[in-house]
């Protein structure tokens, strides 16, 4: 008896949208853009991917989930397409401490911009002083000074 050579995995967008979570026009998108890499079609046209495709768009994910920006990833997975694969985890490291510093920054941002909300609404709650009609402080920023 003959033994039978594994059948292919191919998925189509569809189902490779379900396996990562990722919407179809997303992925339409992602090869439009060069992140991810043109698939396979049928002679009908339609768009046939294997594992590598799966775990490609997982990586695509997770790295945008983290924030990554489409410009850096496309670097990135030009590594995986048989790039310098050595490289890859270094130009990670950087982009990630790169993200981070800019999401340190942010926080800090958002951490001053809650401060001056809620001294606002301290101001707004107060009764309104007796003032001269027209004028009002309520939005003034008290920078300590």
């Amino acid at each position: 008896m003959q033994r039978q050579a594994p059948a292919e995995f191919v998925v189509t967008i569809g189902q490779l949208a379900r396996a990562t979570g990722v919407t179809a026009k997303t992925i339409r998108y992602y090869e439009a853009i060069g992140v991810l890499p043109p698939p396979r079609r049928t002679a009908a046209g339609y768009r046939q991917y294997d594992r590598t495709a799966i775990d490609r768009l997982s990586f695509v994910r997770r790295a945008r989930a983290l924030g990554l920006p489409l410009d850096e990833l496309k670097t990135l997975v030009a590594a995986l397409d048989g790039g310098e694969r050595p490289g890859l985890r270094p130009r990670l490291l950087a982009v990630v401490r790169a993200q981070l510093a800019a999401v340190r920054d942010r926080s800090a941002e958002l951490r001053r911009l809650r401060q001056h909300l809620e001294q606002t609404l301290r101001r707004l709650l107060k009764p309104p002083p007796t003032a001269r009609a027209g004028t009002c402080r309520c939005l003034e920023i008290d920078d300590g000074t």
